[in-house]
């Protein structure tokens, strides 16, 4: 496919700049539901996307068609799209400089998700399934597995020629209970489909789905009988993989540097965090710092490079609970050079699309809460008057990233400093920055996991992403939680 890249370039006129991305995609996808598998699909893709700037403004087009007559017309619709877009720009797109990089990268896995036979994962969704059913009351017994492998390969003008391949793995289990008047769920080990990660079919394996689904199916029975999450204001520790949603919904997306500059705005929404706040806005406490990191090893959003070229790197968002940093692309980095005396940083490589028929676009890699010192043993027990909650349930964000609210699917009362009786529809709400101001503790890295979302949406024609979030358990002091009272 080098060679293929190289020959599509070589189509183009003399432009100011170009790339172009060729990616191969395959997928797999099981599911299973109540003993029966319900689900059972796979694709492939392959194609490629021009980008190119001349003039001033971009141009973008895609096709699957490889033949010379198809390459001619792509590359130069393309141009054609770049010299109408040249007419109408409010001022000249400009690219942090990126030297060429020639190299390759591969995603480290232990086992072939997709050299694994198929009958062997039907099986195990199957005994998980079954394994949840240990009560007439369950109504519902779910089980999925996905598997992902992307070939790409990308080359610019600049001399840049990069070969990767990402492969990501991810299954889960779910079962939901009913009684006269309530209906309740768990998932293991984390809702909205489980784990997912940039590692082989190994990290199923230790995921033990079959040997923690009697767990699962006995707490969804018992949150029917379970009090009421508490309404008041009250110590919350959040579990990481909660955690690890609330930084995806109120920092990650706060922090691409395009919402922020209004690129979003009419789909996905802007940020509170204009850059007249960069380096001075005090976002969190001084434990709260936060990283995009593309290059924690299986993290979900962890590569070689980015759709630009750009090395995969760890850039500080938030440090010891001060606002530093967005996350930027090469164009809208030099854009905010413009706009925020003495910022001279360049793209931080989080430019990525979908698949070959999208333009790249800034989102998220691994954004991190990094961990403390506590363990959570000793945070429970230096907790008087406090709820534990785990696994996200719901969520509701405004579309500035600033007022939210969560609901997790169990939590615990804890009293004293001890855990005490479960309770089902824990919610809580807030408003981010006095949020994580409010969080005095974390815990070790011994309790950090970097938890898989799939499934982020941005952009218009609407991109899936995946991304990572790594947490470990953290305290938030006074937080309202329950129904509010008005």
């Amino acid at each position: 496919m080098k060679k293929v890249a190289q020959e599509i370039l070589g189509k183009l006129p003399k432009v100011d700049y170009a790339d172009i991305r060729i990616v191969e995609k395959e997928s797999q996808n099981i599911a299973t539901k109540d003993g029966v598998v319900e689900a059972l699909e796979s694709s492939t893709s392959l194609g490629y996307g021009i980008r190119v700037l001349n003039n001033g403004a971009w141009g973008f087009a895609a096709s699957h068609d490889f033949s010379k007559q198809g390459v001619e017309k792509t590359a130069k619709r393309a141009v054609e799209i770049a010299a109408a877009s040249a007419k109408y720009k409010y001022e000249d797109v400009s690219l942090a400089s990126q030297k060429p990089i020639r190299t390759t990268y591969k995603t480290p896995i232990k086992e072939d998700p997709f050299a694994v036979p198929l009958e062997e994962k039907i099986e195990l969704l199957l005994a998980a399934d079954k394994a949840q059913r240990v009560d007439p009351q369950i109504a519902i017994s779910q089980t999925s597995f996905s598997a992902h492998r992307e070939k790409k390969t990308f080359a610019a003008t600049n001399g840049s020629l990069i070969e990767q391949e990402i492969i990501w793995t991810g299954a889960g289990i779910e079962a939901s209970s009913v009684s006269n008047n309530d209906f309740q769920n768990r998932s293991y080990p984390n809702s909205f489909g489980g784990q997912f990660a940039t590692r082989g079919y190994e990290m199923v394996r230790e995921l033990d789905l079959v040997g923690n689904a009697p767990r699962i199916g006995e707490e969804t029975v018992q949150l029917l009988t379970a009090p009421l999450c508490p309404s008041g204001e009250y110590d919350i520790i959040l579990d990481s993989n909660q955690l690890a949603l609330q930084i995806h919904e109120s920092c990650g997306h706060a922090t691409e540097l395009d919402r922020v500059l209004g690129y979003e705005a009419s789909y996905a929404g802007t940020s509170f965090l204009t850059p007249e706040k960069l380096g001075k806005f005090k976002y969190g406490s001084k434990g709260v710092n936060l990283t995009a990191d593309a290059t924690i090893p299986g993290g979900l959003g962890t590569f070689g490079y980015d759709d630009e070229g750009v090395p995969a790197q760890k850039t500080y968002l938030v440090k010891n609970g001060l606002f530093v940093d967005y996350m930027t692309s090469r164009e809208t980095a030099t854009h905010l050079r413009k706009i925020v005396p003495g910022y001279k940083k360049a793209s931080n490589s989080t430019m990525r699309a979908t698949g070959w028929q999208y333009i790249p676009l800034i989102r998220m890699t691994n954004v991190n809460l990094e961990s403390g010192d506590w363990k959570l043993d000793d945070l429970i027990q230096d907790t008087k008057r406090g709820i534990l909650m785990s696994t996200n349930r719901s969520w509701s964000i405004d579309d500035r990233r600033l007022n939210f609210q969560f609901g997790t699917e169990i939590g615990w009362e804890i009293k004293n400093g001890k855990k005490g009786r479960m309770l089902k529809n824990p919610t809580y709400q807030g408003m981010t920055p006095k949020f994580w101001n409010s969080c005095d503790a974390i815990c070790s890295q011994d309790e950090w996991i970097v938890w898989g979302t799939p499934n982020c949406g941005k952009g218009q024609p609407s991109q899936i992403m995946y991304t990572g979030h790594g947490a470990s358990p953290a305290r938030f002091r006074k937080i309202k939680t329950g129904v509010v009272k008005w």
